[in-house]
């Protein structure tokens, strides 16, 4: 089974995490980093991964998206009200302000990061802030009336095994799939929400391993990861406050 680390919104004190976890290249994966950022008069969370070596990332994010290096990577909580048309600026900014520079990878999300769930399996690792307050079917119609409700799943992998850009995509849909198959298991008839981002990282140098389908060496066990931490962040956005705004605002 994999190992879980729960999520840290209950109101208690958040550690500054300092478990690191080595890769099979030797690399050292540091977890993520909660901090925060004043914006409109509020401090605003985020996680922030300061990676010390220079790894290969493929993501859907706003910011950094596509496949490419990655030496650090943003997930920042933004308001339920967020409405800005430069989001990846606005990334910039912020990675900007923490001293961030190079290549790196930035995610907008309405939660409160402070939520994050990781999961281990068999040397993968997986991070995921989960909100299900907006859930939709994929193929289903567009809704003709009112504004769309935000929710969003993100999702931080590391595989400690250099893929070739194919298994690089085929790692994203496996990621896609268990979250789906988590969402469902949560008794939601969805896919997953509107805005859900994921960005699979692996080393740079290395044999490289050309498939992560959910049956392969190193998805099998991303699958199980990216099940846990949906399934058990997602029971915790469900039974609570949905929106970091909503928490702040004590709804």
């Amino acid at each position: 089974m994999p190992s879980l680390t729960g999520p840290a919104g209950d109101g208690q004190d958040v550690p500054e995490p300092v478990l690191t976890h080595r890769a099979e290249s030797g690399q050292d994966v540091p977890e993520p980093v909660l901090t925060d950022r004043v914006e409109s008069g509020r401090d605003v969370p985020l996680l922030v991964w300061r990676l010390p070596r220079a790894v290969r990332a493929i993501s859907s994010a706003v910011l950094g998206g596509g496949i490419g290096p990655c030496e650090w990577l943003v997930n920042a909580t933004v308001p339920m009200s967020y409405d800005r048309d430069d989001p990846a600026d606005h990334l910039r900014a912020i990675a900007g302000d923490l001293g961030l520079s190079g290549p790196g990878v930035g995610l907008l999300t309405g939660v409160d990061v402070a939520d994050v769930v990781s999961a281990s399996e068999d040397g993968v690792r997986l991070w995921a802030t989960v909100g299900l307050g907006a859930p939709i079917q994929a193929a289903a119609a567009l809704p003709s009336y009112g504004k769309t409700v935000v929710g969003t799943v993100n999702l931080i992998a590391w595989v400690p095994a250099r893929l070739s850009a194919g298994a690089l995509v085929n790692a994203v849909a496996t990621v896609t799939e268990a979250k789906t198959q988590a969402i469902r298991e949560l008794g939601l008839d969805a896919t997953g929400t509107a805005t859900d981002a994921v960005c699979v990282l692996c080393p740079l140098e290395g044999p490289e391993a050309a498939y992560a389908g959910p049956r392969s060496t190193w998805g099998a066990p991303l699958a199980r990861a990216a099940y846990a931490a949906v399934l058990d962040g997602g029971a915790v956005n469900l039974a609570g406050t949905q929106s970091w705004s909503d928490r702040v605002s004590g709804r």
